[in-house]
């Protein structure tokens, strides 16, 4: 079935379009989810609440990009679960790595605030991540975005784990410098 129908089932309010969401992509949401909670039932259960989002949400949503939908509402639903699972203790998990890892070129989110809403901030980084090279990007949105661990972006991609945390570091850098240009305060 493709995106376009399964959005359709949405629209008409059709509770197939649920399972065809799960059987389509599924594994693709728990993947994302297990990325961050490392738990499968916790991942399970933020792939169903997916679901219920998206069934809250379309109409009047119509999403571009089905899968990218999907798997930004399932990392949302993760973080969260993961915020509440890790509340009483901190520091634990890749999620807390990448982000101590973004904490020296992304500003905080008080200073985006008083200066450019958060919606600017994406805009820049986006375009920012337009202008490095392919494998850079791949490298930095499977660690920041789906939070997968240094040894899982170099199995993919058949390099060393040094060759990705160097791009990850000099991305970040390059991501600084860009954020400083735009007028952030990192």
């Amino acid at each position: 079935m493709t995106d376009n129908e399964i959005i359709g089932l949405y629209q008409a309010r059709s509770e197939t379009a649920i399972a065809e969401s799960d059987a389509k992509y599924g594994s693709y949401c728990f993947a994302v989810a297990d990325n961050i909670l490392n738990n499968r039932e916790d991942s399970g259960e933020c792939v169903n609440d997916t679901w219920l989002y998206t069934w809250n949400v379309i109409p009047p949503k119509c999403p571009d990009i089905l899968r990218l939908f999907f798997a930004k509402i399932t990392r949302n639903l993760s973080i969260d679960k993961l915020r509440k699972r890790t509340s009483k203790k901190r520091g634990e998990g890749e999620l807390t790595l990448a982000l101590e890892e973004l904490e020296e070129c992304v500003p905080d989110k008080g200073s985006v605030e008083d200066s450019l809403d958060e919606k600017h901030l994406s805009i820049v980084i986006d375009e920012f991540l337009r202008t490095i090279p392919q494998r850079d990007r791949q490298f930095f949105l499977r660690r920041y975005f789906f939070t997968e661990a240094v040894s899982k972006i170099a199995v993919r991609f058949k390099v060393s784990e040094n060759v990705v945390s160097v791009s990850l570091h000099r991305t970040r850098a390059k991501l600084k410098l860009h954020l400083e240009k735009e007028g952030f305060e990192v």
